[in-house]
């Protein structure tokens, strides 16, 4: 089954680092993201773009807007690419990068640079230009509401380009973060004001699975993806697939939410390795969907080329 992986990181975050050697136990780098794609049938993937100035910073309110990947000089073929916004940067001047950024990856990522991933490993993986795909809000890291004006620039961008809104939605991976900012109700006024643009809450709003899919079951525009339910090693992953109790949560969210055309599949690696998640993730939805939640959804809601 070929899939597209649509929430990844491939930035240099302490965070990552620790999360990656310590408790996922994946080789976070080119290589290691190459042969985990190979492995799993990742054909294309998209990395949600973060930075920090200083080590074990983020949120770091001095990153500069557009937050990229910047793990490796260029991302591997297939790797498109959501620009991180930190709202405490995002003024005119940032708005005119991401706007040559998202011109540039129109003339120069065709189709036929978007090619399979897994096609190569090891230190000779195929890399090149990487297509704009959408724009990515930390909710919860950042102490700002998503419907806080400030943010309207990156929104206009989005809607003028077509582009998706990632949202980082629920639980954060940082006890920097306050929770009453990431909560997915917040998505459901944005929703309203922006009923063009395509916004995915990214995470399922974990734990408020009920929440996400109830804003995504209200509004035509709103999506879920299934990355960071979990994170850590295969053997963690592994046993809370084991749980039916914990399984039955997400189901039945997602059985109330009752259109399997608005989950994307996502994997939030570095942090859970891509097989051990992937597997989870398919004890979430019935078989019949598989093509949807793993490659169709994505490739429509990101527009991936």
């Amino acid at each position: 089954m070929k899939i597209i992986d649509s929430h990844m990181h491939f930035s240099n975050i302490a965070s990552f680092e620790y999360g990656a050697q310590y408790d996922s136990k994946v080789d976070y780098s080119l290589r290691g993201y190459s042969k985990e794609a190979a492995a799993n049938d990742i054909v294309a993937s998209v990395c949600m773009g973060l930075s920090e100035t200083a080590p074990a910073s983020f949120p770091d309110k001095r990153a500069m807007t557009p937050m990229l990947a910047d793990r490796a000089a260029s991302l591997p073929r297939g790797m498109a690419v959501c620009l991180g916004i930190n709202p405490h940067t995002l003024d005119s001047r940032s708005v005119g990068a991401m706007e040559e950024m998202i011109a540039g990856s129109c003339a120069n990522h065709g189709a036929e640079n978007g090619g399979n991933v897994g096609a190569e490993n090891g230190e000779n993986a195929g890399v090149g230009s990487f297509a704009v795909v959408g724009i990515k809000i930390y909710a919860g890291y950042y102490h700002v509401y998503i419907d806080d004006p400030v943010y309207e620039p990156a929104y206009r961008l989005a809607e003028r380009h077509g582009l998706a809104v990632a949202i980082h939605s629920g639980d954060t991976y940082s006890d920097k973060a306050l929770l009453a900012y990431s909560h997915p109700l917040r998505i459901d006024s944005l929703a309203v004001a922006h009923p063009d643009m395509r916004i995915v809450a990214c995470h399922m709003g974990a734990p408020w699975v009920f929440d996400a899919c109830e804003v995504a079951y209200k509004n035509k525009n709103v999506y879920v993806d299934l990355s960071g339910l979990y994170v850590g090693s295969a053997e963690h992953i592994e046993s809370m697939g084991s749980k039916p109790l914990l399984l039955d949560r997400y189901r039945q969210a997602l059985m109330f939410m009752d259109d399997y055309d608005k989950v994307l599949f996502g994997s939030d690696w570095p942090l859970a390795p891509m097989g051990a998640y992937i597997d989870f993730c398919s004890k979430l939805v019935p078989p019949a969907a598989y093509g949807r939640v793993f490659f169709e959804n994505a490739l429509r809601v990101y527009r991936i080329p």
